[in-house]
Parts: structure tokens; sequence; C-alpha cells
């Protein structure tokens, strides 16, 4: 690859496209790992039940919890509930979007300025990086299908607390209730910041749980779409770590098919990228 280390420089024009081209192919490339088979079937496993168990709940809320729950919030557009509109666009799609997709290009824009340990340790940034993002972007493009397909009316739209008022192919807003997008979001993200830093797991969950928790007190969702929405963000995600993990990207698979995050960068290595793309 060319050399040039100045935005502007023919060296750095040339790299810059091969650096981007070279980041998507490694994640269409064909799965290498020895163990992929095996991580299919643990992940199959996991995924049917989960959504055998929250699909149950699911249902089990729509019938029994729903109408009651939404009866019992405030009024939408109640003054005293401006902090939790504050805090439910923390989990708003576009927004985590926006912020990953940001940080995925500033990766490739720096690749081209770094040599050695220092491009490595990038690399392996970038990594994760698209990982996050298309574990979060994965669920959220199905969900925007199955909220137009269902057509789900959101809570008392039509004047009354009913959970089955549905108009399939609605593909309207007030009619987009289920999955709720925030929580597949929030659930998704959740699911991939964990499964990269485990030791981040408990704070992630009540992000989670939190923004979940918005969506019903606005009168946004159902009990039910929250949780169908967290069951979508969660698989989705756990699709996307199996293509990474066949691929040798940010995790690997133990034996048992069991998939687990490799050693990232520390940061210490990232202080010293930092000071090499910032170098003359």
């Amino acid at each position: 690859m060319a050399g040039g280390n100045s935005v502007g420089r023919p060296g750095y024009l040339v790299e810059l496209p091969r650096a981007i081209g070279w980041s998507l192919k490694r994640l269409v490339r064909e799965p290498s790992h020895s163990r992929r088979a095996a991580a299919a079937r643990r992940a199959a496993r996991q995924a049917l039940l989960l959504v055998a168990l929250l699909s149950l709940v699911a249902v089990a809320l729509m019938f029994a919890v729903d109408a009651v729950v939404i009866s019992a919030m405030l009024p939408r557009g109640t003054p005293s509930l401006w902090p939790v509109r504050i805090l439910t666009e923390f989990g708003k799609s576009r927004y985590v979007l926006w912020i990953l997709a940001g940080f995925a290009v500033a990766v490739w824009l720096l690749l081209p300025r770094l040599r050695g340990a220092s491009r490595a340790v990038l690399i392996g940034v970038g990594t994760r990086v698209q990982f996050v993002l298309l574990a979060v972007l994965v669920p959220v493009l199905a969900g925007e299908v199955f909220k137009g397909v269902i057509g789900r009316g959101r809570p008392f739209v039509g004047g009354a607390a009913d959970p089955f008022n549905f108009t399939l192919f609605a593909w309207d807003e007030a009619y987009a209730s289920l999955p709720s997008g925030h929580s597949i979001t929030a659930a998704a993200l959740a699911f991939a910041i964990s499964a990269l830093w485990p030791r981040l797991t408990g704070l992630m969950v009540v992000y989670a749980v939190t923004i979940l928790a918005t969506r019903l007190v606005l009168l946004a969702h159902h009990p039910s779409d929250v949780v169908a929405g967290a069951l979508l963000g969660i698989v989705g995600a756990m699709a996307v770590r199996y293509w990474f993990a066949a691929r040798r990207l940010a995790f690997t698979i133990r034996p048992d098919g069991n998939i687990d995050p490799l050693d990232g960068p520390s940061w210490e290595r990232l202080k010293g990228v930092a000071r090499g793309a910032t170098a003359p």
C-alpha cells in the first residue's frame, strides 16, 4: 500500500479507498474457523430457546397485561415526563447508528496514516466498531419490515386501550408499535457491547432495561412490543456475532461451540495510536 501520510497527497487518496475496500472485503470473505459448525449449532439452539421463551412472554403480556399497563400510565405530553423524553433518545436507532457509523468512518480516515503496531491496533478497533454497528443495524432493518407488515396500533390509537388494534401492511407510524424500535436498538447494542467486553454486561443491562421502560412510560409502546423488540435485537446481534466469529473477526470459537471475544486493543495502545495519527 502507498505510504502517503498527509490528507490531500496522492498517496493518502490512493490508500484510503484501498483501506475501506480491504476492511469491507474481510466482512464478506469465506468463513474460515474450523469450529464454526459447532458454533452455528450452539447459536441456533440458544436463539430458538430465546425466541420460544420471549414469544410466549410477549403473547401472555398482550392478552393479560398490555391494556392494564398502558391504562396506568400518565397521559401523553405530561410536562413532568420531560426527563423521560430526553432519556429515551439514547435508544433511538438513528442516533446510535450515526454515532457508530461516525466511529467507523474515523477509523477508515486514520488507517492510511499509520504503520506497524499502531495500524494493527486501529484495525482491531475498527473491527469491533464494525461489529457493533452491524449488530445494531441488522435487527433494526428487520424491525422496520416487521413494523410495516404487522401494523399494530400504538397505545390509544383509535381512542381505546386496545392491544389488538392491528392493520396489516399499514406502513404508518401510528401503526408501527410492534416491535419497538428503541427496544431493538437498546437490546442489540447491549448484547454487542457485552459480547465484546463481558465486564460491562451489568451496565448494559441497566441501559437496555431503562430504554425499554421509557417506551412504556411515554405510551409509545405496549409491554409486549418492548419484549418483542428486545428479542429481535438480541437474536439479530447474535447472528452478527456468529458471522464475525466464523471469519475470525473480533471473536474466537471454543471447542464446545461457545463464542468468546478476542483480546482487544488496550488503552495504552490506543493512546499510542492517537499520538501516531497526529504526529507530523
